[in-house]
């Protein structure tokens, strides 16, 4: 059996043996090459091919302008260590969360020159984030012989590599524009005590360790986004991750073999700004959740449960799935099986800690599993790309993987003891933020389907709706919704107009001018809470309010919720005195489902400039509808 292998990223699949072949034929394809580029990215591709996957998109941006992708991201990198050796693996590591990614590289060491000088690369840069990427040796803690110890030293030192590390964050984020990841420190590995080496402050171990405790205070700010390096250098082992060598010779800031694994974590955090995280983990059942097959063995043949190793590890997968519902993860099952006797192990085995009232969606039929998944995604109104797969079948892992390649679907491990690390170390589940609403997300969606049962039966879409009892919610923005506003702006991406994405600081500004209109809305209904479903902000000029923002949860279509916001944002703008309100529409790779958002509320047609459309309704003109949604009384 081959070792799991975290440095190896071993829950992609192995690499095509033709790689340098299909390198060569997306260079000259006049097709998809966005769609091909994503697809070999998908694999478990070493550094050499990771570089060559890079020089084939520098390629394809060169001579094409056929490589759409639904994602742009532009990046700072600034280091005290070499970063150029690993740059083009990181933008070919974001071709596999979508993203196209483009590097502005600080100069070698130039990291306090870089943020004091405003004309400096970065700061004259249009960027998305910008990446501190610091070890210890990069900050200012003193060596112990210098301090001999003393803990005024220490902290003082400790002090002033956080207020860098502020400083820097404040020089690079223009203003709160731009996102700051910084990365927590690995230790060294030496220590001077041995074991005694935590009780003492002044070691280096020790002020790594309270440097990056501190830092989860500096991240409270959202604008800050932490990526754990620590984590993962002792994931692999310290001394692993340190190479004396190499750092002597070229300053690098760890072992070379580890730049695929360290790309990913980049990469998919990168993704995870951009609202790429997977929401739906879609279970297998017969050997995946538990041992054995229920149509042959039965309940009580099926493995799952206390007294062996073999059902224990099968508990823990489930232990795993529901830790993750808990967080907001939505659970959905697909499997090969009739569906009455998939169900029999939720209703009648005793040790099962999954339910069937956890299961959003449960197919269990004899369809090809790509259909099935169709059918989750659409049953959740999610893309195809929030899904991911755990099957312990390798011939069925490949049949989704080529039918549908936005699904994300894990190599397993033989034995299943190593399901949950596998699943989880894939970071398919990445968050940069974590809010009440995350909390509810299973849920939500779990309503949601029942909801969609609910509709299928009503004679017609009014009665359905009539049904649902729904009840808004509507506020400007406030500390209280801030958290989900700034998710919202830089998730949402199909069921919004113009999908400009703002920091926090940037909607704590919105909240503060008094020229900017700002509404939030959250729904409920007879089903339960849909969270916050609606953000809209408008812009006064003139007698005029220009919308910058209207995004919608797609959890809400078809519920005539547009009107009722619309409607909100029209008895605002009378009372303020404005007459007018100009809509755009931004056409982007995931938004054509609003195409006609303006069109079909009633605004009329101004312009087209620079493939956007303008769109306007005079206020006093408006006649609202009736969708059935009241106001809840604060």
């Amino acid at each position: 059996m081959k070792e799991w292998s975290l440095k190896e990223c071993s829950w992609l699949p192995e690499v095509p043996t033709n790689f340098r072949d299909q390198c060569v034929a997306i260079r000259s394809s006049t097709g998809d090459s966005a769609s091909d580029l994503y697809r070999l990215a998908q694999h478990r591709l070493n550094s050499s091919q990771l570089n060559s996957l890079a020089a084939t998109l520098s390629a394809v941006q060169k001579n094409s302008d056929s490589c759409q992708f639904k994602n742009y991201f532009r990046l700072g990198l600034v280091s005290n260590a070499t970063t150029a050796l690993f740059v083009p693996a990181l933008r070919a590591s974001a071709l596999r969360y979508g993203i196209c990614l483009d590097v502005v590289e600080a100069e070698f060491g130039q990291v306090m020159q870089e943020a004091l000088d405003p004309d400096s690369p970065i700061n004259r840069a249009d960027l998305d984030a910008v990446l501190l990427a610091l070890d210890y040796r990069g900050l200012p803690f003193p060596e112990f012989f210098e301090g001999f110890g003393r803990s005024d030293v220490v902290t003082t030192g400790n002090d002033e590599a956080v207020d860098y590390i502020s400083m820097l964050r404040d020089k690079f984020s223009a203003g709160g524009k731009r996102a700051i990841i910084v990365q927590t420190l690995p230790a060294p590995p030496e220590t001077l005590f041995g074991s005694y080496e935590y009780r003492l402050n002044a070691t280096l171990r020790r002020q790594t360790e309270q440097f990056n405790s501190r830092l989860a205070d500096i991240s409270q700010d959202s604008a800050v986004v932490l990526l754990d390096v620590a984590g993962l250098a002792n994931r692999v082992g310290l001394d692993q991750w340190h190479d004396p060598m190499q750092w002597n010779l070229a300053k690098l800031p760890f072992a070379q073999n580890l730049v695929p694994i360290y790309t990913d974590y980049i990469a998919r955090l990168l993704g995870a700004i951009r609202g790429q995280s997977r929401k739906c983990l879609v279970l297998d059942l017969d050997n995946t959740i538990w041992g054995g097959v229920i149509g042959d063995d039965g309940v009580d043949g099926i493995s799952v449960g206390q007294g062996n190793a073999l059902s224990e590890a099968f508990l823990e997968i489930q232990r795993t799935a529901l830790n993750l519902r808990s967080r907001g993860v939505v659970l959905a099952v697909c499997s090969k099986n009739e569906d009455a006797t998939a169900r029999l192990p939720f209703k009648h085995h005793p040790e099962m800690l999954i339910k069937e009232e956890h299961i959003a969606v449960f197919q269990a039929n004899w369809i090809d599993k790509a259909s099935n998944l169709e059918t989750i995604a659409a049953t959740l109104n999610i893309g195809l790309d929030a899904l991911v797969l755990l099957d312990d079948n390798p011939a069925e892992r490949a049949q989704v993987r080529e039918a549908l390649p936005q699904v994300a679907v894990p190599e397993l491990p033989e034995d299943p003891s190593f399901y949950p690390r596998a699943l989880l170390t894939a970071g398919y589940f990445e968050a940069v933020g974590y809010t009440a609403d995350d909390q509810q997300r299973a849920e939500q969606y779990q309503a949601n389907s029942q909801r969609s049962s609910l509709q299928s039966s009503s004679r017609n879409l009014d009665e359905f709706l009539q049904s649902l009892a729904m009840v808004a919610k509507v506020d400007r923005f406030n500390q209280q919704g801030r958290g989900r506003i700034v998710q919202l702006i830089n998730k949402t991406n199909q069921f919004n107009l113009t999908t400009r994405r703002y920091t926090e600081a940037e909607v704590v500004a919105m909240e503060e001018d008094s020229s900017i209109f700002t509404l939030q809305v959250r729904l409920k209904d007879r089903f339960g809470d849909n969270g916050m479903i609606s953000v809209v902000v408008c812009r006064t000029v003139g007698k005029q309010w220009n919308i910058d923002i209207w995004l919608m949860s797609c959890r809400v279509l078809k519920r005539r919720v547009e009107e009722f916001v619309l409607a909100q944002i029209v008895k605002h703008a009378r009372e303020q005195g404005i007459t007018t309100l100009q809509g755009e529409w931004i056409p982007s790779a995931r938004n054509d489902l609003v195409k006609d958002h303006y069109a079909n509320l009633g605004f009329t047609p101004l312009k087209e400039q620079d493939g956007s459309t303008f769109w306007q309704l005079e206020v006093e003109d408006y006649q609202p509808g009736t969708p059935p949604i009241t106001i809840e009384q604060s």
